[in-house]
């Protein structure tokens, strides 16, 4: 299942949908019709758990290509918003994921040259994420080094605490795409929510696909263009530490719940590890992919 989260004019509020060929379907109203009380944010209904996913798939397919009036919208009439417009926590960041990124960050970045050990872990609010083609801000007062960061995003749907990493992906709603961008310059003391923190830094969406519909995400390829030129691609097969790893390792002393985003990691190609180096600036174009999932695609834009 493919879920978005829509606005269907600039004054509506945002509403939970499913895509169904070049459709959009407003699943509280769908529901409603069929008598099954869909929730319209996609936070209320990752509470419901998975059986509220297998009810809602199957109640479509069972529609064809016909749907109760009211209940539909064609995909290009509508504005669609990141999946979780504000989460309900901080996004979980894992860093050096990838065994390429780890070579280049240390070349560039000053991190250790060898791999890690455990998960590295750090955070972004909730007031970076920000939707399909919203601008990426620019703040030449703060940082001339803005870089890009290509990553496959986990989203929780039940509540983890200590699972094992046989169970973790059963722990797993769904998932999306995340661009992580990150001000290298601003890394304070080797700190690094400031840097990758600031407001519009975590681009999401457009779609969350469920669980159900990746059973294993170590086998997507993803990749980033900036201005129609490649600068990344790789397979989530090269994570050092895989989704289930990172569940598992996470829950151990953070207790995960309904709605938390883990941003993966990114392989190599980011702007700082090129030599030279390579830095955004206001006019261009980022846009990134993750096999199976959709494509974001980002201004940057003078702040």
């Amino acid at each position: 299942m493919r879920l978005v989260t829509y606005r269907a004019d600039v004054e509506s509020a945002a509403r939970l949908g499913a895509l169904a060929g070049d459709l959009v379907i407003d699943l509280a109203r769908f529901g409603s019709v069929k008598g099954v009380p869909f929730p319209a944010t996609m936070l209320e209904f990752i509470d419901l758990g998975p059986q509220a996913v297998a009810i809602a798939s199957r109640l479509i397919a069972e529609c064809g290509d016909i749907f109760p009036l009211g209940t539909a919208v064609p995909l290009a009439n509508v504005k669609l918003l990141a999946p979780i417009p504000r989460p309900r926590k901080n996004i979980f960041g894992i860093g050096l994921n990838y065994t390429e990124h780890v070579a280049e960050s240390a070349k560039s970045l000053d991190t250790a040259p060898d791999l890690p050990r455990q998960p590295v872990i750090f955070s972004k609010p909730p007031t970076s994420v920000i939707g399909p083609g919203e601008p990426i801000l620019h703040d030449k007062a703060i940082t001339q080094q803005l870089d890009w960061e290509v990553e496959l995003a986990a989203i929780i749907g039940t509540r983890a605490k200590g699972v094992s990493r046989a169970d973790a992906l059963r722990y797993v709603f769904g998932y999306t795409v995340c661009i992580d961008m990150s001000a290298r310059d601003c890394r304070r003391a080797g700190q690094w929510i400031y840097s990758k923190g600031q407001d519009s830094y975590c681009p999401m969406g457009p779609v969350v696909v469920t669980a159900d519909e990746i059973p294993d995400p170590q086998t997507l390829d993803l990749w980033l263009t900036v201005n129609g030129v490649e600068k990344q691609r790789s397979n989530t097969a090269f994570m050092l530490f895989k989704v289930d790893e990172l569940v598992a390792d996470i829950s151990k002393g953070i207790t995960l719940e309904p709605g938390d985003i883990i941003a993966t990691g990114t392989p190599a190609g980011v702007g700082a590890g090129r030599s030279p180096q390579e830095w955004l600036w206001p006019g261009d174009i980022v846009v990134a992919t993750v096999e199976g999932i959709g494509t974001l695609r980002h201004p940057v834009v003078a702040r």
